[in-house]
């Protein structure tokens, strides 16, 4: 295949990998932000429940050589990296190296599905910061969001489905995905394609089933008001209109990183517990084979006449 792009580069959000990483990462995550020390230690908490190590970046590892295997299956010579905003490897280091290895220009597929601000264009800044660092860095194209893609819907859809067959009668669906505050830019977008995808992945997967849209993971001071409402709260509105089972979709993620394995298989599942409600989660695309060959159809596309990111 003959291309324009000589590399691609996996960006992602990063994690901790060992106990002595957790608040250098939480720091590294809330820079500039005010947050105290003490609800730095109270985050840090969750991860060390994991032996302080974040999910994300072995699902990162796993990604690229899925991603790696898919290129090699349809003759696409391009090398792919991996660079993190928050921990090892860093952005910038991981651009120092394409750069070294003489990558001119690349395309980029992010770990976030979605349009907005922290999902999207925050993205595009690291981007540009990290090719500031380093002098005679290689163009560095981000690639469109895909969140209405087959690739990165179907998985959901096939998970949802099995969840749904094995679960009671009434059970209830509920999407979940990160909140953001209410002041963002590109909330409404934001918002408007995680109902887009919700209704379709329940209309597919369980056609007639009742379904929400909830948020979950704030991390702002409580006098900022951000996506309502929480996942827990649903559950607790839920269980007095009398439902006792609830399949929970993580719609707004790609990955079973840590909001995935502690705020809903750990906090919200707790909430359920306490109510008395049975509570599945599904899984979310991780290394499913029709989600790595998005990267592929997303760097060809972009090559195309007028399809340029």
């Amino acid at each position: 295949m003959t291309t324009e792009y000589d590399a691609l580069l996996l960006l992602s959000f990063g994690g901790p990998e060992g106990p002595e990483d957790v608040i250098p990462f939480l720091e590294n995550v809330t820079r500039g932000r005010g947050v105290p020390r003490e609800r730095l230690a109270a985050v840090g908490e969750h991860y060390f429940l994991f032996g302080g190590v974040s999910p994300i970046n072995q699902q990162c590892r796993d990604l690229k050589a899925a991603i790696e295997a898919d290129f090699e299956e349809h003759s696409i010579d391009l090398p792919v990296y991996w660079g993190n905003r928050n921990w090892t490897p860093y952005l910038a280091d991981t651009v120092r190296q394409m750069r070294d290895d003489g990558v001119r220009r690349a395309a980029a597929f992010v770990t976030s599905a979605y349009n907005g601000y922290s999902t999207s264009e925050q993205y595009v800044q690291d981007i540009a910061r990290a090719r500031d660092e380093v002098p005679g860095a290689p163009e560095i194209d981000k690639l469109p969001v895909y969140c209405r893609r087959d690739g990165f819907v179907a998985p959901f859809v096939d998970a949802t489905r099995s969840a749904v067959a094995a679960a009671p009668p009434g059970t209830r669906l509920v999407f979940t995905a990160h909140s953001v505050p209410l002041a963002q830019p590109g909330r409404e977008l934001y918002v408007a394609e995680l109902e887009e995808v919700s209704a379709t992945v329940a209309n597919e997967a369980a056609p007639g089933t009742p379904w929400a849209l909830v948020y979950q993971s704030r991390s702002g001071a409580p006098s900022q008001p951000w996506l309502e409402p929480d996942v827990g709260d649903h559950l607790e509105t839920l269980h007095g209109a009398g439902v006792r089972s609830v399949v929970t979709v993580p719609v707004g993620f790609v990955s079973d990183h840590m909001e995935v394995k502690y705020d809903l298989d750990v906090e919200a599942a707790a909430r359920a517990e306490k109510l008395g409600m049975r509570f599945v989660r599904v899984t979310t695309p991780g290394t499913d084979p029709r989600f790595a060959a998005l990267a592929r159809e997303l760097v060809t596309e972009a090559q195309t006449p007028g399809g340029r990111p």
